[in-house]
Formats: C-alpha cells, sequence, structure tokens
C-alpha cells in the first residue's frame, strides 16, 4: 500500500522534463529491476537551480525522482550530496520493502550527476591553473 504522498508524486510528478541548457546530465538505471533515469541538473553558483528528470518505472520511481528532484532544487551541491534514500522516502510517507530500492535509484542518479559535475570542475581547474 502506498502513502497518499506516493500516491501524490506518482500521478501529478513534479519537474518531470528536460533541461535543454541543463549544466549536467546523466542515464542512471538498476538493471535488477529495469527501472532508469535521465537527469538533467541546472547548477548556478553551486546551488542546484532545477532539477528535470525522464523516468521509466515504477509508481515508486515515479514517486521518489519527483520527491528527490524537490528535494534537491535549492540546495548546494554539498547539501545535495548529503541526501538520502531514508530522507526521500521518509518525505514520502515511507515506501514498502520491496520498494526502497526506488529510492536508491532516484538519490543515486542525483549523486552521480553531481559527482559528474565536480570532476568537470576539477578538471577545468586543473586546466586553467
Amino acid at each position: 500500500m502506498y502513502s497518499p504522498a506516493v500516491i501524490e508524486h506518482f500521478t501529478n510528478p513534479h519537474n518531470i522534463g528536460y533541461i535543454e541548457d541543463a549544466t549536467v546530465a546523466v542515464q542512471y538505471g538498476e538493471p535488477s529491476c529495469g527501472d532508469f533515469l535521465l537527469v538533467f541538473l541546472k547548477i548556478d553558483d553551486h546551488i542546484i537551480s532545477e532539477m528535470k528528470y525522464k523516468v521509466l518505472g515504477c509508481a515508486a520511481a515515479i514517486a521518489t525522482a519527483s520527491m528527490t528532484s524537490v528535494m534537491a532544487t535549492g540546495r548546494s551541491v554539498n547539501e545535495a550530496l548529503e541526501l538520502t534514500e531514508t530522507e526521500i522516502a521518509k518525505a514520502l510517507g515511507g515506501l514498502p520493502p520491496d520498494k526502497m530500492h526506488c529510492s536508491n535509484l532516484a538519490v543515486g542518479a542525483l549523486k552521480a550527476a553531481l559527482r559528474v559535475y565536480l570532476s568537470r570542475l576539477e578538471q577545468e581547474a586543473e586546466e586553467n591553473y
């Protein structure tokens, strides 16, 4: 049984779509269940000003991607790196135990995108040094 928040984010996902001029975009998937995300981040002065995504997955995957986008937007890169699967699930009013991996997918995709962003910054700094 899903919580009202999961049902809301599944039936009315927030921030779904593409960002044409994204700072970073990554594809991230969970081969064991077939779910995957395309995540787009717009980052200004190390703050996530926008997060959008396209998701292929179950209701829990859609809801956790939606909630992750809501919770990541407005946070600094470092604050977003600290988001956990448990926080996402708690914000959604919980997930059935067999769907907890869905929150791992969304947070994992966010963190993968942020690692790409930080890696690019590091590479640029080295090139300019």
